[in-house]
């Protein structure tokens, strides 16, 4: 299990992959609620790779708002779901004002300072635009992961069941033992729990928490299939963490098939 959401984003909605086909055709307001939720959703990862690489809080809310603006103007309505994937299409977004970015701090070093090396270097060729899409798609691994907490905690407060509690105890002592965890979250809990209590509740702890990123990763895909989304977990670093969850998926789709169905 990985990292508690601790690093700040922009924002905590979800939103249907279907908000981008009511941004290529539906009325003006729906088109415009439409581009707002689905920056709303990206921009979250897209905040937090600017943060890690730029790191001037000044230049990061330029950046937030230049991306903003991008997404709001149309420039993602050019986008066709049958030539890959929206986060594919983000991450070039990302590398085309990143560039634009280097390329302006570039030139005003220039004329101030002439023998400075050239910023945008890092960027331009094959090892530094691969460098920045795979921390593009780290800071889009690191948003989804916090969703998947977040959902966990919202699921915790709503029905009382201490899933998140317990698992982020796990997170946080990966290697402390039942019988001890168990007597660290009873007077958190306000409850007496047993070892083997603390087992049942971290396994469907692990189990929701597992499903609940399943269905962050399914919102980034057009028709998600159970092939794409085990494809977009692998591509992300994710399904080691998925995988068990997944099986049982397949394992109850199959046994509820009725007999001699194929």
């Amino acid at each position: 299990m990985e990292r508690v959401g601790e690093e700040p984003r922009l924002s905590e909605l979800s939103t249907n992959w279907t908000m981008l086909f009511r941004a290529n055709h539906g009325t003006p307001e729906e088109v415009s609620d439409a581009l707002k939720l689905m920056m709303l959703r990206y921009s979250g990862a897209v905040h937090r790779y600017f943060l890690k690489t730029v790191r001037d809080p000044d230049e990061v809310k330029e950046l937030d708002q230049e991306f903003a603006l991008r997404f709001l103007k149309g420039s993602f309505l050019k986008y066709d779901p049958a030539i890959g994937r929206f986060r594919d299409y983000v991450r070039g977004a990302v590398r085309n004002l990143m560039l634009d970015y280097h390329r302006r701090k570039s030139s005003s070093k220039k004329r101030t300072r002439p023998l400075d090396t050239d910023l945008s270097l890092s960027l331009v060729g094959e090892q530094g635009l691969a460098r920045l899409d795979e921390q593009v798609d780290q800071a889009w691994r690191d948003d989804l992961l916090d969703r998947a907490w977040d959902s966990l905690l919202e699921f915790e407060n709503r029905t009382g069941q201490p899933y998140h509690t317990v698992l982020k105890h796990r997170v946080r002592y990966p290697d402390q033992k039942s019988a001890q965890m168990a007597e660290d979250l009873s007077p958190i809990l306000g409850r007496t729990l047993s070892g083997g209590a603390v087992r049942q509740l971290l396994q469907r702890a692990r189990d929701r928490w597992a499903n609940s990123l399943i269905e962050e990763v399914k919102l980034s895909l057009d028709a998600p299939t159970r092939e794409s989304v085990e494809q977009e977990l692998a591509d992300l670093k994710l399904l080691h963490l998925c995988k068990p969850v997944l099986d049982r998926m397949d394992a109850d789709r199959a046994g509820s098939r009725p007999s001699g169905s194929t």
